[in-house]
């Protein structure tokens, strides 16, 4: 079950951050002096929290997940500023109240702010939410602070627009999660939970420009995948309307 006692504002944590190269689960790659050769490239459709890197960000932690506070009967949008356009996204808090709780949470503290899409596959998803991206050392401190159970009860297809949360595991959620932008994603298992969907063909033509930038190869274990953007797009901030 998650933790549903109150929430207590945790330390600030910051760390040296790496410009170079790019890094996923705690493998590091040197763009500059990386040389790959043909037929080695494998592409790993594995959605794993991203390991920490703050650029001098200060990161907002917490010991404990949110109270629940959300109104399950109350239609919760979120509305996401980003560098390429804003977009909407419905949040089912009734399917996953507790995702939903947390997210809300997580973006009314301003936790996104200035964080990017860090990972992009363009037949497959964007993925945000990870509050210290690229970094050559895993961090001590992931996402939130904190982690909560999965919520897989009502689980369909990964279609086009959904949104899910990203893990390392089952019941790991924290910050990081994913919209799905295309066909690869419906070869995922049902282990992510599921918590909203893009609202409109106009707001997934923004996800859809996001999806579509250039991007750099980086190694997950002893494959790579092409999935670090060369610019990232940037997360200005999540507005929650309720209603």
């Amino acid at each position: 079950m998650v933790t549903s006692s109150k929430t207590k504002t945790g330390k600030h944590l910051s760390q040296n951050c790496y410009l170079t190269g790019g890094i996923l689960n705690g493998y590091c790659l040197d763009m500059k002096n990386f040389t790959i050769k043909t037929g080695l490239a494998i592409i790993s459709i594995v959605l794993l929290l991203s390991p920490l890197a703050s650029c001098g960000r200060s990161v907002k932690q917490w010991n404990s997940p949110p109270e629940m506070v959300i109104d399950t009967s109350k239609t919760y949008t979120a509305v996401f500023d980003t560098s390429f356009g804003t977009f909407r996204v419905e949040l089912w808090a009734d399917k996953a109240p507790q995702t939903v709780n947390s997210f809300v949470f997580l973006a009314n503290e301003n936790f996104f702010d200035g964080l990017t899409f860090h990972r992009i596959i363009q037949n497959f998803m964007i993925q945000g939410g990870n509050p210290q991206p690229y970094n050559y050392e895993v961090g001590t401190i992931q996402g939130p602070g904190y982690t909560f159970d999965d919520e897989l009860s009502n689980v369909g297809s990964y279609d086009p627009g959904v949104i899910a949360m990203a893990n390392s595991g089952p019941n790991t959620n924290g910050s990081q999660f994913f919209i799905c932008t295309g066909n690869a994603a419906y070869t995922l298992e049902p282990k992510y939970t599921q918590f909203g969907k893009v609202l409109s063909v106009d707001d997934m033509a923004i996800v859809n420009k996001i999806a579509a930038v250039d991007v750099e190869l980086v190694i997950i274990g002893t494959s790579y995948e092409f999935s670090k953007p060369v610019k990232p797009p940037v997360i200005n901030h999540v507005t929650i309307e309720v209603r």
